[in-house]
């Protein structure tokens, strides 16, 4: 959006004619000002919703539904109860609020049709834009310590939490605080839904992966972003276009992210068997995510103050230093008898899917996403993610011999079941739906798949028959390629999504004349990020409660494009 989009935006949420009682007609008598009751709900409230300059934006927007005297005392009394209540009904509590979510009409992008180009750009200029995406992430890391991302918070929240969902995830989250903003969170979605503001909080863009509105990033590091980075630098070596000091300051930067993965990022946790286990935590304790000073008490404040291991970081991190050659001790483990204990049996344990926000997927066979810590704390209940789910597998077969998997039946087991927990969702076309992904996109979860599928196919004939008997995985390169091909990159992209749309495409052995769409985006976007970064920042995850907030970065879209263009200048150069 432009300079006079913005302005006209502000203008008319400043001006708007009021027909009903507005965010703060409703919540300034209960949550402004208060004794005794939850004291985070009130901080919470002042902080992120009764800031002045959202405050200004919203002031005017009021509901109809809400001139009704009758609803909006319900609306009150239930965020009184949320306030003084030592323990809430929080199905009751969030009952008005869901009952007004039904009008926001959120979409997910539906990008136009694009033409297809014709020949894919020539060498040379894939070769510029991975020199310059790799110093890019070599530059950064010399210049932070470390590679940064950032998170920034879409107040309009996500297209798939309605009423349901939100309900949902009151009920099955376990942290008071994480409920608090939940429920805050979803009533000014409602309003900012109604606004003249939703504009501007919420523009058009190009493409499906969502572009991250720079004023509101919030820097961080953590182990999962590292592991990435890792195998974005070890991509860049392999291509042989680094200059010899960026090579040599790739290298420290790989060792380094490594020893961030396993060692500060390293927590032990109980595993389901009564011994301990090291995994990875989601994020390590201060200072390590190198937030600012400003931003970690706005994170403490807003309830976001616990975090604790998840299986995916543990994954990630672990493929990351095994593609580097570590050795660590921490490697041994065999990881699979860990994620057993966390794998759903219908019938059984299901139960352990608090948050079932994608409960139109059948979960049996799945690993779900959080770890309980040594404390027992489970702040924000348990959800399953597929795409987590390949990473599991990829780490595993990248370490099928070490952890002995095809001679432990238990573990070869416990692989085969999330294998047909993937194919049942393949077979269903549910993986192409937004809903079905907890923290990523369709597209996210192809190229993803396509990492699995490399790392499954560079294993002996005979361990792939053993691991999968059904060809299974055949079956889901047929899917998978399906989509990229007829759907993603068919429509309107910008470079992130090409550079998923090609690591998909690389991957899973796709004929070249197949890469031209996703090429041609990703080298005429080159430059879009001005002239400190090649890229702009784009949605890599996100969060869907306590409302989307996006995780990306410049650097992580520089990361992807020069994973992408590493393995599709490999596939061109053996075509030629």
């Amino acid at each position: 959006m432009g300079f006079h989009g913005i302005a006209g935006a502000v203008c008319r949420a400043l001006t708007a004619k009021k027909d009903g009682p507005s965010l703060y007609d409703v919540c300034d008598p209960v949550l402004a000002s208060y004794r005794g009751g939850d004291a985070h709900l009130g901080k919470f409230y002042k902080t992120a919703l009764g800031n002045p300059p959202l405050r200004a934006l919203l002031r005017r927007t009021g509901l109809p539904a809400l001139a009704d005297t009758e609803r909006l005392a319900g609306l009150r009394a239930a965020l009184t109860a949320a306030r003084d209540d030592e323990a809430p009904d929080w199905a009751a509590v969030g009952a008005p609020v869901a009952a007004l979510m039904d009008g926001m009409d959120l979409r997910h992008p539906s990008p136009p049709p694009a033409g297809a180009p014709g020949r894919p750009p020539a060498m040379a200029e894939i070769d510029r834009v991975i020199r310059a995406t790799g110093s890019h992430l070599v530059g950064s890391f010399g210049k932070n310590g470390f590679i940064p991302t950032y998170a920034a918070f879409n107040l309009l929240g996500d297209a798939d939490i309605g009423g349901r969902e939100m309900l949902m995830a009151l009920t099955g989250l376990n942290a008071r605080g994480y409920k608090n903003s939940t429920l805050l969170f979803s009533l000014a979605r409602i309003f900012i839904a109604h606004s003249p503001a939703r504009a501007l909080i919420n523009p058009p863009w190009r493409g499906i992966a969502e572009p991250m509105w720079e004023p509101v990033q919030i820097r961080h590091r953590s182990a999962y972003y590292d592991a990435f980075f890792t195998e974005a630098l070890l991509g860049f070596l392999e291509t042989g276009l680094a200059r010899p000091d960026e090579a040599s300051a790739a290298r420290r930067a790989i060792d380094e992210m490594v020893a961030f993965c396993l060692k500060t990022s390293a927590e032990e946790v109980p595993s389901h068997d009564g011994s301990t286990v090291k995994v990875i935590t989601a994020l390590a304790p201060g200072p390590h995510p190198r937030f600012s000073r400003f931003f970690a008490q706005i994170k403490q404040d807003l309830g976001f103050g616990v975090y604790v291991p998840d299986c995916d970081t543990t994954a990630c991190a672990f493929s990351a230093a095994t593609q580097a050659g570590a050795g660590d001790p921490m490697l041994q483990q065999p990881l699979v008898d860990f994620y057993r204990g966390y794998q759903v049996r219908s019938g059984a344990n299901e139960p352990r899917v608090t948050v079932p926000l994608n409960d139109h997927i059948d979960y049996e066979g799945g690993i779900v996403t959080w770890i309980d810590n040594l404390k027992g704390e489970r702040p924000y209940g348990n959800d399953l993610d597929p795409t987590l789910n390949l990473d599991i597998l990829e780490v595993s077969f990248r370490n099928l011999k070490r952890w002995q998997i095809i001679e432990t039946p238990q573990r070869l087991e416990t692989l085969q079941r999330i294998i047909a927990f993937q194919a049942r969702l393949v077979e269903s076309g549910a993986f192409k739906d937004p809903r079905s992904h907890i923290y990523y996109l369709p597209e996210l979860y192809s190229a993803y798949f396509g990492r699995c599928y490399a790392a499954f196919v560079a294993l002996p004939l005979t361990a792939q028959r053993i691991i999968d008997p059904g060809n299974v995985f055949a079956l889901i390169r047929a899917r998978v390629l399906g989509y990229v091909t007829g759907e993603l990159i068919a429509h309107e992209m910008n470079p992130f999504d090409a550079a998923l749309a090609l690591i998909a495409l690389a991957h899973l052995n796709a004929d070249v004349s197949t890469f031209s769409p996703a090429l041609h985006c990703i080298v005429h976007g080159f430059g879009e990020g001005g002239r400190k970064r090649p890229y702009k920042a784009y949605e890599w995850n996100k969060m869907k409660t306590p409302t989307r907030i996006l995780v990306g970065g410049p650097e992580v879209t520089s990361a992807f494009v020069l994973m992408a263009l590493a393995l599709a200048r490999k596939r061109l150069a053996g075509r030629g």
